[in-house]
């Protein structure tokens, strides 16, 4: 059942919906050509296509057109000058160097510039086999930019007939994220489960999260978009502010969960707490695959009688074992919130609810994060010290040697395979070029298997051609969520392409097998040899900037504390912040964990780190609501003392690992009356209060000794 819904959900998601897309673009115009007898020249136009479609990645209207638009241009002009120099093979060389390394550049821009870069040396490198002269290259380049305009055109006819499909899927998988990160939080009630270990798990998810928020965000909340939506756009803006807030909700931590563990083991209250959070996650795949497959959106769960009967186990804990269950009560609390949350969010697609909210959120396009062309942060980074200069440096040199070993080697037909391999494959860290060369030398070698038999044993040309758009949509749809498949499907799709064009199925097999073995190595071992870049000397930056989230995350639960009133925008941009920084170090610290071992440092102890942050951050979430919510302790002098104390030790944490580099945002605290602590209320709720604080102190406390044990490494 369940493998029937990942199919389906497949199926509607908007990565099959690109590949669809991108396929049509691509093959039409061959199509259409080919049936004027003038099929080569459908090939350039679709080439033009194919490079053009690398930079239509999931964003807004104005971002898509605006970087299609760039990658023409450049394709057009990469495409003229490659074909002009086509006749001096030192120039082809010194042209490779230098674009090689000024498209790497692009990376410093973001991940669409990026992409625009990379279609530019694709064009490069598919150029470089034939000899053109002036009027020839003129041609070539002009049907290439046919062809790119052409999918220009298509891409953004699409997306304006249904502006919201894309966003609409992309949502979809936001929460169904969500939902996996909520019962991975569902597994800390089972005694059973390795605490260890399901921190590492829920670290990853929240990466995972927090890439599927920024897409989904970078979709709905830019100016246009919120400014003047239409009512289904309004119930999916608030649709994500909701589940943005849902997910906080899930990541706040209560208490220790070890501690509860021992606590009520015997207890029905933790296995019924495990049960909510699983019906809630289950909910959440409900609503993730009616927006995803575009359906009706109905809920399924009574959740009442879910939180009655949990209330009930709770209450059990009290009445039958005689234990205190205010820790609990608190987790309910907390339940509760993410039950209203997921309610609130099915309610949007059935009353008029998103209507008012839009108007309160027009500081929504502060959320979104978009790196304009700046030349001067171009320029900053021409300097060994950047990892993006190191890589174009790299880039250029492998790029340069590849065309070097394609000319001295002959290696076949379509030496330009080699280069392609290097660009697809070569990326700024060690451990991405190390996975992207173990999935295409595996998606290469079984596709190219596939493809072999397919030739050997089907011999007519229509249900080749079948086989042929099966191929060509499945990898143009794995492309950006899993290379290997992504490569196992091109390549018998290329290999049943250029049976179609009169070529040798088993000589061609054989050279693209060989042609991406010796990419694949020069790529591979260019990553460790020239200008490395191991994630062990990126890492204290990355903890560092974690460090400083929290921290700013910490002053706004002192300012809360003291009953300031707190700025629901600024607090959310904070709040942001820490999931970005929190995820960026997670990310790095894998990657490290994939390079070599002796190039790995401090692993143990950096992964301590990453989940006492996320440790942290989950318990300021929470405080920050009781700061809230609860006005009778917001004064209360234990409670600020432990705050300073902790903000005292991520202040020493954070210099210690960037020493004399930061300026951190302070807080006055106001004299407190010595009688005003006894003037407290003395209750349950300060009690836990203090308890829950003294627990961030001693949080910070060994965040610190971590760090200085670092320093001292």
């Amino acid at each position: 059942m369940k493998q029937k819904q990942s199919i389906k959900n497949f199926l509607y998601s908007h990565n099959f919906s690109d590949g669809l897309k991108i396929s049509i673009g691509v093959l039409l115009p061959a199509l259409i050509f080919a049936q004027l007898d003038q099929f080569l020249l459908g090939i350039t136009i679709s080439l033009g296509a194919l490079c053009v479609s690398i930079v239509d990645n999931p964003g807004p209207f104005s971002h898509k057109r605006n970087g299609m638009a760039y990658a023409n241009l450049l394709i057009f002009l990469t495409s003229m000058l490659t074909g002009l120099l086509s006749h001096y093979p030192l120039l082809l060389g010194l042209e490779i160097a230098v674009l090689c390394f000024s498209f790497s550049m692009f990376n410093v821009w973001g991940n669409r510039a990026s992409t625009i870069g990379t279609a530019a040396l694709i064009i490069m490198v598919l150029s470089l086999d034939e000899q053109k002269t002036l009027a020839q290259s003129t041609t070539h380049s002009l049907y290439v930019l046919v062809g790119g305009f052409w999918y220009m055109g298509f891409s953004l006819s699409i997306m304006h007939i249904r502006p919201y499909r894309l966003a609409q899927q992309a949502l979809g998988e936001c929460i169904s994220e969500i939902a996996n990160y909520i019962r991975l939080k569902a597994a800390f009630y089972q005694p059973k489960t390795s605490l260890a270990l399901n921190y590492r798990k829920l670290l990853d998810q929240q990466v995972v999260v927090h890439e599927k928020q920024d897409s989904v965000r970078a979709l709905l909340f830019h100016k246009r978009m919120v400014k003047d939506p239409n009512p289904y756009g309004r119930q999916l803006i608030m649709m994500l502010v909701d589940m943005i807030d849902l997910f906080e909700e899930s990541t706040a931590t209560l208490y220790d969960y070890k501690a509860l563990r021992s606590t009520y083991a015997g207890t029905k209250a933790l296995k019924a707490i495990h049960k909510t959070l699983h019906c809630i996650s289950n909910e959440l795949d409900l609503l993730a695959s009616q927006l995803t497959a575009d359906e009706e959106i109905r809920p399924s769960t009574d959740f009442l009688k879910e939180l009655n009967h949990l209330k009930a186990a709770i209450d059990d804990v009290e009445t039958s074992y005689h234990i205190p269950n205010l820790v609990l009560k608190k987790i309910l609390i907390n339940i509760r919130n993410i039950v209203r949350r997921t309610e609130k969010v099915f309610s949007y697609a059935t009353d008029g609810g998103a209507n008012e909210g839009i108007r309160s959120q027009k500081d929504l396009p502060k959320f979104v994060s978009h790196q304009e062309i700046d030349f001067k942060l171009f320029r900053e980074n021409l300097s060994l010290h950047s990892t993006t200069f190191r890589y174009a440096v790299r880039m250029a040199i492998v790029c340069l040697l590849g065309f070097v070993v394609s000319h001295l080697f002959t290696l076949g037909h379509h030496s330009y395979w080699i280069l392609l391999t290097i660009i697809v494959i070569l990326k700024p860290s060690f451990s991405l070029t190390k996975q992207r060369n173990y999935e295409r030398i595996i998606g290469t070698v079984v596709g190219g298997l596939i493809g072999v038999a397919i030739l050997i044993f089907v011999k007519d040309e229509t249900p080749r051609f079948i086989f042929l758009l099966g191929f060509m949509v499945g990898a143009y749809s794995f492309q950006r969520v899993n290379y290997k498949l992504s490569v196992l499907f091109l390549t018998p799709y290329l290999l049943i392409l250029f049976s179609f064009l009169g070529a040798n199925n088993i000589t061609i097999a054989k050279e693209r097998i060989v042609d991406t073995l010796v990419g694949s190595f020069i790529a591979f071992a260019a990553s460790y040899f020239i200008f490395p870049s191991w994630e062990s000397k990126q890492l204290k930056l990355a903890m560092k900037e974690a460090a400083i989230a929290n921290y700013n995350y910490l002053i706004k639960l002192a300012e809360g504390l003291l009953g300031q009133p707190l700025e629901l925008t600024d607090y959310k941009l904070i709040r942001k912040e820490v999931y970005v920084r929190t995820a960026n170090l997670n990310s790095a610290f894998q990657r490290m964990l994939s390079e070599p071992k002796s190039r790995q440092r401090n692993s143990k102890e950096i992964h301590e780190f990453a989940v006492l942050n996320h440790m942290l951050s989950s318990y300021i979430a929470n405080l920050v609501r009781v700061a809230q919510q609860e006005k009778t302790v917001k004064s209360n002098p234990t409670s600020i003392k432990w705050v300073r104390k902790a903000l005292h030790h991520l202040r020493h944490t954070i210099h210690g690992l960037a020493p004399g580099t930061v300026n951190l945002a302070t807080i006055s605290y106001p004299e407190l009356a010595e009688n005003l602590e006894a003037k407290d209320t003395r209750d349950f709720n300060a009690d836990l209060l203090a308890e829950q604080l003294q627990l961030v102190y001693r949080l910070t406390k060994d965040i610190r000794k971590l760090a200085e044990s670092l320093e001292n490494d």
